[in-house]
């Protein structure tokens, strides 16, 4: 992908913004198996069931994670990533997978794959759209020495059964950002 540039010719330089910490929640319908995910921002994750319509809903899992936006610090351009999830990183559990294939390819190189995942159902929620997914791959390579390695962010499309993936997902709320933590 050819890089964008800001409107004064000079690189995009990406920041996290809007930073909120929260939880993702997944549930279950056991009426209907139907599975849902959603961001609370709450201090504490949602553990109570509970009946919404026809709908009957579990609890499955929560996971402690951030939700942000990345804006420009030359030019302000704000890229708001409402769709994303998560990012997971490829573990290589299915040979028939593509991006495991993609995976294996640019091994050589020192590049770890992600796959940018949205809310579930997949169907039914607006997903990350491709020009999003490359502003997020060039804010994690922005600071990074290419020489040593590289990331690669690609779409859930590319995962070839997202219910039998073993990606493992980015919990540690310090691996998303490129600044240290502040201290309390």
């Amino acid at each position: 992908m050819q890089e964008e540039k800001c409107s004064n010719e000079e690189q995009h330089l990406w920041e996290m913004v809007n930073v909120q910490h929260g939880f993702i929640t997944t549930e279950r319908c056991f009426h209907c198996d139907k599975v849902v995910t959603y961001f609370s921002s709450e201090g504490k994750p949602p553990l109570e069931e509970y009946r919404d319509g026809d709908h009957f809903w579990n609890i499955m899992e929560t996971a402690q994670s951030i939700h942000f936006d990345l804006q420009c610090t030359t030019c302000g351009t704000l890229v708001e990533l409402n769709e994303l999830m998560g990012l997971m990183m490829c573990t290589g559990c299915d040979e028939k997978c593509q991006v495991d294939a993609l995976m294996k390819k640019h091994a050589p190189e020192r590049t770890w794959v992600y796959v940018a995942f949205g809310f579930l159902p997949i169907d039914e929620t607006q997903q990350l759209p491709k020009e999003k997914i490359a502003i997020l791959e060039e804010y994690f390579n922005q600071r990074r020495k290419s020489s040593t390695s590289s990331i690669k962010i690609v779409s859930h499309e590319m995962v070839k059964n997202y219910t039998t993936c073993y990606a493992e997902v980015i919990r540690d709320l310090d691996l998303l950002s490129l600044t240290p933590p502040e201290s309390e």
